[in-house]
């Protein structure tokens, strides 16, 4: 069995990120690991005007992302969970990170895009995978069952609503 001390979940604080989030802490969970989540913050723009470059104050912002960050939970109180929040490119960052806390698994989300649309937008999760010296779990969401029941329900109310409009 492939020894798992550290599992490394990169957060976006997006739907994705969520759903990788519980593969993350079910995996932590069972292999008795600790879970880091970490959020990556883009680098302030400097805002340019006659003479010089200045750099608006992050102090706010910061701690908004980090309330953001420190709310989320995995559903098991017995794993070990971390939090961190760092500021740079995501992609250089994660595997920073992964590589200074020996994370022995990444697991982040995706989503799934192909074509034009992940040329023109590019792909954090695919250059993770590509350059992490540790094995990387992508997790493309909705699960299927997700989607199934979500597509069930949306049926379902929608077949309640027909209904109830055409009562006579």
């Amino acid at each position: 069995m492939l020894p798992i001390h550290t599992i490394l979940h990169p957060s976006d604080f997006s739907a994705n990120s969520n759903c990788a989030l519980q593969v993350a802490g079910a995996l932590a969970r069972d292999y008795g690991a600790e879970l880091i989540v970490l959020h990556v913050a883009p680098m302030p723009t400097a805002i340019y005007g006659i003479g010089e470059g200045v750099v608006p104050p992050r102090t706010e912002w910061d701690q908004e992302l980090r309330e953001e960050l420190d709310q989320i939970h995995v559903a098991d109180a017995t794993v070990h969970l971390s939090h961190r929040l760092e500021e740079g490119d995501p992609v250089s960052e994660i595997l920073r990170v992964a590589e200074e806390t020996h994370a022995d698994m990444i697991v982040l989300g995706t989503h799934g895009r192909r074509g034009m649309q992940r040329l023109l937008m590019g792909s954090v999760a695919e250059l993770v995978v590509r350059r992490a010296k540790c094995p990387v779990l992508t997790v493309r969401t909705p699960f299927p069952e997700h989607a199934m029941a979500t597509e069930a329900t949306g049926m379902a109310t929608e077949n309640a609503a027909f209904a109830g409009s055409h009562r006579e």
